[in-house]
């Protein structure tokens, strides 16, 4: 039943990039960014894709900062993007207004008016983002919010290709959808969007993906029955992170959503991104070093359960903490159950192996990217063997 040592030193990595945080004067709970990993990621994207006719459009909620959107846009030559919410809208339109946006989930009839009336006095807005529906109601509202303004709206359908998770599902409701559409002044169809995250965890992730790919070419061939042979200039999305790489000879899609990927968190080590390396990691001073553990209440227990748990023998209390996050550097940390979890000095728990003192840094590797990344402030770009850059991050929002 005893558990073994776990506890190591860090990495030459997590040595040179502790040396770099120190130098800079970085001594809080920071978000680094490895730009030579991320150049990477971006580059396997690149040959991942080289020979489809696939294009990329980057997920902004995974990546939010302009200079990283920038740094991965600018590599890949796409002014596509995918957003989630106003403010992201507003933000981008306001930055790039010539950006193709395009709105990775339907948003509520009131934030899409209140959207609306702001574009209206953002110069280079036209001709708006595509707006995702997946009811038909949905659909009546976004028409009345377009008339209301005078201002024609274009709309994506998302449709169901397995995740079931909302959308258009079978073939005769989108027929339905499409007419709606086609029959409305005030709407402009742009397309579809199906996403399809749940293939790699799928039990025949082969048979999912073919799944994937009969409904959506099914709903392609819909598509062309109403608006004509030539689809040319609409948006047919599909993918995601985790499923862009099996798409390389998809008959239908136009274009795969990417974002966490260029980063890699850990919820993303699966074998679609193999060939990704992880770009992110939050880097945070240890505040106090226990060298016993000691649980209020049970402290008399305190030799039991390092004799059962050698990892449990010490104590580091760090700034910061309570993230979607794992420790990653030095080996061998582990959160305390008993203890639990905190937001201002997190405890973790390590063997008298673990090289760790007060003031040195615990390296975390995020398991998403998304709202984690804005709760650090500007993010701390790792070039060669220091920190070159800080990139602000976007406004926080949900």
């Amino acid at each position: 039943m005893r558990r073994g040592d776990r506890g190591g030193r860090h990495s030459d990595y997590f040595l040179a990039l502790s040396r770099a945080l120190r130098e800079a004067g970085i001594a809080r709970p920071t978000l680094v960014i490895d730009r030579a990993r991320l150049q990477a990621n971006v580059d396997a994207l690149r040959r991942t894709l080289a020979g489809s006719k696939l294009t990329t459009r980057v997920v902004v909620k995974s990546l939010p900062a302009r200079s990283l959107l920038e740094e991965i846009a600018n590599r890949i030559g796409t002014n596509r993007f995918m957003v989630f919410n106003g403010p992201m809208i507003l933000e981008m339109v306001r930055w790039r207004p010539e950006s193709d946006l395009l709105l990775g989930k339907p948003l509520s009839a009131l934030e899409v008016a209140d959207v609306q009336r702001q574009l209206a006095s953002v110069a280079g807005a036209e001709p708006g983002p595509q707006w995702l529906v997946d009811t038909a109601d949905r659909i009546r509202q976004y028409a009345a919010i377009a008339r209301e303004s005078g201002r024609r709206m274009r709309v994506n359908v998302e449709i169901d290709v397995g995740l079931h998770r909302g959308g258009f599902h079978g073939n005769d409701e989108l027929a339905a959808a499409l007419d709606l559409i086609k029959g409305s002044a005030d709407l402009q169809f742009a397309g579809l969007m199906g996403y399809d995250p749940h293939v790699p965890r799928a039990l025949s992730p082969s048979r999912a993906y073919d799944d994937v790919v009969r409904r959506y070419t099914a709903a392609v061939e819909i598509v062309r029955a109403r608006f004509g042979s030539d689809v040319s200039q609409l948006t047919f999305n599909t993918a995601g992170s985790p499923t862009y790489a099996l798409h390389v000879r998809d008959p239908v899609a136009t274009e795969v959503a990417v974002g966490s990927a260029f980063v890699k968190p850990h919820d993303f080590d699966i074998g679609t991104l193999e060939h990704h390396v992880p770009a992110a990691f939050i880097a945070t001073p240890v505040l106090k070093e226990m060298p016993r553990t000691q649980i209020p209440g049970l402290e008399a227990l305190g030799g039991v359960m390092t004799f059962l748990d050698a990892n449990s023998e010490r104590a580091f209390f760090i700034h910061g903490g309570h993230w979607l996050a794992v420790p990653e550097s030095p080996p061998g940390l582990e959160f305390n159950p008993l203890f639990g979890r905190s937001s201002n000095q997190e405890m973790l728990n390590g063997s008298r192996s673990v090289a760790l003192a007060a003031d040195d840094y615990v390296f975390f590797r995020p398991t998403q990217s998304e709202s984690l990344f804005l709760q650090f402030g500007d993010l701390a770009v790792y070039e060669g063997s220091r920190i070159t850059e800080r990139w602000p991050t976007f406004p926080a929002s949900a």
